[in-house]
């Protein structure tokens, strides 16, 4: 799944950038790096800041345009920091991450970064299905490029993650009492705190009522409900009330 989300880092002026972000890459298990038309290949600087990613830089794509590196995706996502003239939708860092983890399953799927100066162009943010806007401390908002892809990778690996999760749980079936068992639990509950004096028969109060609150908003299980009618048994036994 990881292998179809691509990112994609256009015209970056500092190789180190590109190493930078070919680590944080790697280190959240994403390997497919496309660069549109960098300023300078990547080189020595690259591999050193790359810090063991060297395999994502070597296998690195390299087109001229953006078109060419998102051309056989089915979705795309670019980043922006800013708001533009032309609003477009929007996502969150999070659903960001959801939404590329998801389509990747169907289609290959990118995140596109800009420039480091000033971001992607209008006409780059139009071929993009979606923008997300990391939401930094509006007093100071800048992230480099290297940061700004570690985060955006991080919400990409948990959603993975979590979905993973999901498709390797074990199938939990849980089975609930019916009506009529929790009708009958109900009556032997309030019999059993009558006989202890818990509840006075004549002035009972709310105590039943908030009683079956609770054990609604609990919402036991049949198991569970078997244990409470056994606790119900043990106190009347003891209290010497056998019901």
């Amino acid at each position: 799944m990881l292998s179809d989300i691509r990112i994609v880092l256009v015209n970056t002026s500092h190789t180190g950038n590109i190493g930078s972000a070919a680590r944080a890459m790697k280190t959240m298990g994403l390997s497919s790096l496309y660069l549109v038309d960098p300023i300078s290949a990547p080189d020595g600087k690259s591999i050193a800041l790359a810090a063991g990613a060297g395999d994502v830089l070597a296998n690195a794509t390299t087109v001229s345009t953006l078109e060419e590196a998102v051309s056989d995706c089915g979705l795309v996502v670019g980043t922006s920091a800013r708001s533009r003239t032309l609003p477009w939708p929007m996502l969150t860092p999070r659903e960001c991450g959801h939404k590329l983890v998801v389509e990747a399953d169907t289609y290959p799927v990118a995140l596109v970064f800009g420039r480091e100066n000033n971001g992607l162009s209008n006409d780059e943010l139009q071929q993009c299905h979606f923008h997300v806007c990391i939401p930094a401390n509006p007093d100071y908002s800048s992230l480099n490029i290297a940061a700004a892809v570690q985060t955006l990778c991080y919400e990409i690996r948990v959603n993975h993650l979590d979905i993973e999760a999901l498709q390797h749980a074990p199938a939990v079936k849980s089975e609930y009492p019916l009506n009529e068992d929790l009708a009958r639990f109900y009556v032997h509950l309030e019999n059993t705190l009558k006989d202890v004096n818990f509840i006075v028969a004549n002035h009972p109060g709310m105590v039943m009522t908030k009683l079956r609150r609770l054990f609604t908003r609990a919402r036991p299980e049949v198991q569970e409900l078997n244990i409470l009618r056994g606790m119900l048994a043990s106190i009347d036994k003891a209290s010497g009330n056998k019901k």
